[in-house]
């Protein structure tokens, strides 16, 4: 196979496992500087070895594949990471209302994850990055949300279309952390709890029916922060009265997102049920931080499945014109 080839296949399956996002990154990086090079050097191992980029475990893997075998360490990648999940859900999304770029947490550009998304046959990709407050994740300030949304819509091309988002934070009063303005110039807003998450539970329920009856809001993200697994450890779901909060997304017409990260499992399988009672809508989404984590999107699909979710109650198996006359 193509050492191109080899290694963006070998950095996709690393992050759907969301191994090191170094480890990851690194063989992203050894293909574009190998995808650049003249093919003399290409050719000449004593060269290639020293080009900024490819590393040991990088170089290996293009020798292999120069050789006319496929890496030892994609084979080995193959058989350790678990293949798709195939279900009659995952085929009926249109696409996903929840990804990240290297403009905050994420690990890859823009373009990048669009490929991704083209690649899995989305009709439809947002680019959410996280709002200002969240210094942790370089949170987009105004300004630079501001010039991201020409990029993001500029990735559309070949039956894909790249939608202008946010992940926007609730504040502890309920608020938006962004400008309203500039809200109202994007295709979708996802709005997400990151912090005082042991809020007491009569004040998270009144921050979060606060957020959800903004007009701007489509989407209420990973709704509980729980973490159930994974390299950040665990973290109790926070406390609220789910019942008046998901009444009020159905009241609003906001989206609960099944949150399809394997360390998330959000909501929970109990609130899915208590959401579903109330007649809310939900949005199947990945929140990838990288281009091989748009795929989780199958773990979310098989929970909606499991849960007896209808596919027509799910904002992301319908087509663009429908979605964005919703979102608008």
């Amino acid at each position: 196979m193509e050492p191109v080839d080899a290694l963006l296949e070998i950095a996709s399956l690393l992050e759907r496992e969301r191994a090191s996002r170094y480890r990851a990154k690194a063989f992203r990086v050894a293909a574009a500087a190998f995808a650049d090079l003249p093919d003399d050097v290409k050719d000449d191992a004593t060269r290639l070895r020293a080009v900024k980029g490819i590393g040991e475990s990088t170089f290996a893997v293009i020798r292999e594949a120069q050789s006319g075998v496929v890496p030892t360490y994609l084979v080995e990648l193959r058989g350790d990471v678990e293949p798709e999940i195939v279900s009659a859900l995952r085929s009926a999304l249109r696409g996903d209302l929840h990804a990240h770029t290297d403009w905050s947490d994420g690990t890859t550009s823009i373009s990048v994850m669009a490929e991704a998304a083209r690649a899995l046959g989305h009709e439809y990709q947002a680019v959410t990055d996280h709002s200002p407050r969240l210094r942790v994740a370089r949170g987009l300030s105004a300004e630079r949300l501001r010039s991201q949304i020409p990029l993001v819509r500029a990735e559309s091309r070949e039956g894909l279309t790249m939608l202008a988002g946010i992940e926007v934070d609730i504040l502890d009063d309920g608020a938006l952390d962004q400008d309203d303005e500039l809200l109202a110039d994007l295709d979708v807003v996802v709005a997400s709890v990151h912090s005082h998450l042991r809020m007491d539970s009569r004040a998270m329920t009144a921050r979060m029916i606060a957020a959800v009856s903004n007009p701007r809001v489509n989407v209420l993200g990973h709704c509980t922060g729980r973490l159930v697994e994974g390299s950040r450890g665990t973290r109790p779901q926070s406390e609220f009265d789910a019942a008046a909060v998901f009444a009020a997304c159905a009241e609003n017409g906001v989206a609960v997102e099944i949150n399809s990260r394997p360390e998330r499992q959000d909501p929970p399988d109990e609130l899915i049920a208590i959401a579903l009672d109330a007649g809310c809508l939900f949005a199947i989404d990945s929140d990838a931080h990288a281009p091989g984590q748009l795929s989780l999107l199958d773990h979310g699909a098989q929970r909606a499945e499991r849960a007896g979710v209808p596919s027509g109650r799910i904002i992301t198996t319908w087509g663009l014109e429908r979605l964005l006359a919703w979102t608008r």
